[in-house]
């Protein structure tokens, strides 16, 4: 990919709530040779925002606005040949997503976002692979608290294991946090989307290549009390075990037989059934068109937590990992899951593919694959945990 561009990264949906706390990032965390310019489809809501950000680094004042806009391909196409890598925070991606995927597959730029819609994912797959595999492009999805935790806190765990050996690992959740109206869309949206969703994992599966010699699966249990996080472990259906078996397909030191089974654990028998009955229920009313319309009425998108509530958030992933008769458990561990950590991950995600000595990939790849190491080092120096809790 050319680094003949004017921008090194532009932060596409820069006005919506995360995108503000990933534009506050960069502007606090970015280094000062780094080129990178803001892009939205309301210039007085980018002044606005330039204005919030040059109170945190006076250097924002000269901060590059460029106009972008789903609705307008061409704008798209501009922003992608202007810059090396773009972020985005624009959506439902389903909805709104597959425009700039498309410019930056077909310019060679680098992409990265926080979908959690495995729908989306697949699709682009489909649709771009092949394009930006050639460009040289790197699509990476779910930057994020889905999937960053979970597909790295894998890697992590996977790295301290024989690469001989077949490897099973299984990763509990346990968060506290609030969800703002954009997730909820997403979410509801997802829920809503069933059968699409499915036709889409079939419409992957026939074209992507399978490695060979080795086998990879998700391991979908039911629900338990499980020892390693002493509680309750839910199977989580989120796109969290794809991103890590796809990972798990690109590099080798996953093993010649790997699964990962991803749980939320709750420590209250109570609260887990409370908490399956809230899904089903929601499940259920997204498939009811009046129904999903109230629903996404009562949360309107663009809006969050404030940021008293963010600092009281936090989240934890436990990992038990076995292979070539070792077991080890680990822990990736971080603050306001949804929001600030996610919005750190993000532009974390696009400083690393930037600046930092990383694997030679292109095309769809996951974090694991494109960054690795270089993306650990970055979020623990960032004042994430990676750490091993106990090996035998």
């Amino acid at each position: 990919m050319t680094t003949a561009r004017t921008y090194d990264i532009v932060l596409f949906g820069a006005t919506g709530f995360t995108g503000g706390l990933t534009a506050e990032y960069l502007a606090a965390h970015a280094p000062a040779k780094t080129r990178w310019a803001l892009a939205g489809r309301d210039r007085g809501k980018l002044e606005d925002l330039r204005d919030r950000l040059t109170a945190i680094n006076p250097a924002c004042a000269d901060l590059p606005l460029l106009h972008a806009d789903v609705t307008e391909p061409q704008s798209l196409q501009d922003v992608a040949t202007a810059t090396r890598l773009v972020i985005t925070t624009v959506g439902p991606y389903i909805a709104h997503g597959e425009p700039l995927v498309a410019a930056c597959a077909a310019a060679g730029t680098d992409y990265v976002d926080l979908t959690g819609e495995p729908e989306f994912a697949d699709l682009m797959y489909v649709r771009y692979h092949a394009q930006a595999m050639a460009t040289g492009a790197r699509i990476v999805h779910a930057c994020g608290f889905d999937s960053i935790p979970h597909d790295l806190g894998v890697y992590f765990t996977v790295r301290q294991l024989p690469a001989d050996s077949p490897i099973r690992v299984e990763g509990f959740v346990r968060a506290h946090g609030s969800a703002s109206g954009g997730t909820i869309h997403s979410a509801i949206n997802a829920f809503s989307r069933g059968r699409q969703t499915l036709r889409a994992a079939r419409a992957r599966s026939r074209v992507e290549p399978r490695p060979s010699g080795r086998e990879i699966r998700i391991h979908r249990g039911p629900s338990r009390f499980a020892p390693a996080p002493g509680a309750w472990a839910l199977p989580l259906p989120t796109i969290d075990p794809q991103i890590v078996c796809r990972s798990a397909g690109l590099l080798d030191c996953y093993g010649p037989d790997f699964g990962y089974g991803h749980f939320a654990a709750v420590k209250h028998l109570t609260t887990a059934v409370g908490a399956v009955a809230g899904v089903t229920g929601l499940f259920a009313l997204a498939q009811l068109p009046p129904a999903r319309g109230l629903l996404l009425k009562a949360f309107p998108a663009g809006e969050g937590p404030s940021a008293e509530r963010r600092a009281k958030s936090w989240f934890n992933v436990r990992f038990v990992g076995e292979g070539g008769g070792r077991r080890v458990v680990t822990e990736v561990a971080g603050g306001d899951p949804g929001y600030g950590e996610t919005a750190k991950m993000l532009a974390e995600s696009a400083l690393c593919l930037v600046h930092d000595d990383v694997p030679v990939t292109a095309g769809q790849v996951t974090t694991a694959a494109a960054m690795g190491d270089a993306l650990i080092d970055r979020l623990r120096k960032a004042g994430m945990t990676f750490r091993v809790l106990k090996t035998s």
